[in-house]
């Protein structure tokens, strides 16, 4: 039987496979206790810019214990990113039907500083969740578990990564195509932040959500979608 948990790393807009999985289990168990690690979506996420794909990186203090955990990483100020960022994403999806009904929910996060970089992804991640209109169980790690019982909970925290093969690695995602601001250009590009699909297709995100997931939908509470 399959497990109602599921555990995630922390991630800055998330690919659409992690929303998916915030969907598809009744609770989400975000892990805070890992070293961190570059190059993952902790601190990056993919948009569909106007040349192709485009990595967004948060950059981040670097630790003095190289096995600082995650949720100590702190968010530096370098390269004034949240300027280049808010500028790619406005350059990316201006054009695309619902970046203007969202832009005044976003803008705040590349304003303000938040000093971890958990809580920065957090936020974010309870923000998209709301506006596709699904309010999912997010709960925190109390401690580092490098092996979960496959009854417990089903691990994606390394299996959501940047350089791993999602339709070998996950059989129960499959990207749905939907509507993307360059696709003439570009072709669809699947897996992307969870960013080019809020922008691209509004309040119709969470029937994409639901497509993707070749497993009928779980138990997480929807809300009134905006």
């Amino acid at each position: 039987m399959k497990p109602d948990t599921v555990y995630l790393n922390t991630a800055y807009l998330a690919p659409v496979q992690y929303y998916c999985k915030l969907l598809a289990y009744p609770r989400a168990v975000l892990e805070l206790h890992d070293h961190y690690l570059k190059q993952t979506y902790r601190n990056r996420c993919t948009i569909a810019a106007p040349d192709g794909p485009l990595a967004l990186t948060v950059p981040t203090v670097k630790p003095a214990d190289p096995k600082c955990p995650v949720r100590d990483i702190r968010i530096s100020d370098h390269g004034n990113w949240r300027h280049l960022h808010w500028n790619a994403l406005q350059s990316a999806y201006n054009h695309a039907p619902f970046f203007e009904y969202y832009k005044d929910d976003f803008r705040p996060f590349y304003e303000q500083k938040y000093e971890f970089l958990a809580d920065f992804n957090e936020a974010l991640c309870r923000l998209v969740c709301s506006l596709i209109g699904f309010t999912p169980v997010l709960e925190h790690t109390d401690r580092y578990r490098p092996q979960l019982p496959a009854d417990e909970a089903d691990d994606f925290r390394e299996r959501i990564h940047p350089k791993r093969d999602y339709l070998a690695d996950d059989p129960d995602f499959r990207p749905a195509p939907y509507y993307q601001v360059f696709q003439d250009r570009l072709g669809f590009l699947p897996n992307l932040s969870i960013a080019d699909l809020l922008f691209n297709m509004g309040p119709e995100s969470l029937l994409v959500l639901q497509e993707c997931n070749a497993a009928p939908p779980g138990h997480a509470s929807l809300s009134t979608a905006r």
